[in-house]
């Protein structure tokens, strides 16, 4: 086995144990029993909100909160002295949370659609677009959270504050209609909001909107080259 693969292995056992795992998969469900038993058969907006919650969260709470933790316990400076570098722990790590987030996402869609009787996604390879776009604009942002944060508890907080009102101006505490419409404008440009719509349209089978996803690949792109450019590693 190699030194990345063994990493992985390790890194994916802490994942599975972290309590912030547990946290950001019964929120969207609890959330999205509380919405779904409102909704009728054949719904597309349940299953495109229950996938943005979840991304949400290990984005913008798991991500940050992990990875700053690591630097202020000093584990990517030891790991600097040996074979398995700083650079690949960053690597392992956001590639097993974003598994995380597609299982996540994979589970309560197959809530949405069984308990609720949620329509089918219409186009899987749209979905699939969005979906890696969108949860690469809100990684980026835990990047940036993590890069910039004292500590693993303040990353933590932070990630926390940002999610809510985000997802409030996303849509999805409540419906984007019955929102402010300057609210609702200034949300459609979010990256929660811009994900959530961007999922709704590949489920519901509407035509794909380039803008949506050209916006998420700037969020990725720009912030990313942030979070990159000052992250610490001690």
């Amino acid at each position: 086995m190699t030194g990345f693969a063994k990493l992985a292995q390790v890194e994916g056992k802490l994942l599975l144990r972290d309590p912030g795992a547990i946290f950001s998969m019964a929120v969207p469900l609890f959330i999205l029993v509380i919405f779904g038993s409102g909704t009728g058969p054949g719904d597309t907006a349940l299953p495109s909100m229950s996938m943005t919650l979840a991304v949400g969260l290990v984005g913008l709470y798991m991500v940050p909160t992990t990875l700053a933790t690591y630097r202020e316990r000093g584990i990517l400076r030891r790991m600097s002295t040996t074979p398995v570098s700083p650079l690949a722990l960053l690597s392992v790590q956001l590639i097993l949370q974003l598994v995380f987030a597609l299982l996540a996402s994979v589970l309560l869609v197959m809530v949405s659609v069984v308990v609720f009787q949620a329509a089918l996604p219409a186009s899987v390879a749209a979905m699939s677009a969005a979906f890696l776009l969108g949860a690469s604009a809100i990684f980026a942002i835990g990047l940036l959270i993590a890069a910039t944060a004292a500590t693993g508890r303040a990353a933590n907080g932070v990630g926390v504050l940002l999610y809510f009102p985000l997802a409030f101006l996303g849509g999805l505490m409540q419906p984007v209609e019955s929102m402010p419409e300057t609210l609702a404008a200034i949300g459609g440009f979010t990256p929660l909001g811009l994900f959530r719509q961007a999922i709704h349209d590949a489920w519901s089978g509407a035509a794909t909107q380039p803008l949506p996803l050209a916006i998420m690949a700037v969020y990725a792109l720009v912030i990313g080259f942030v979070a990159a450019r000052f992250f610490r590693w001690e």
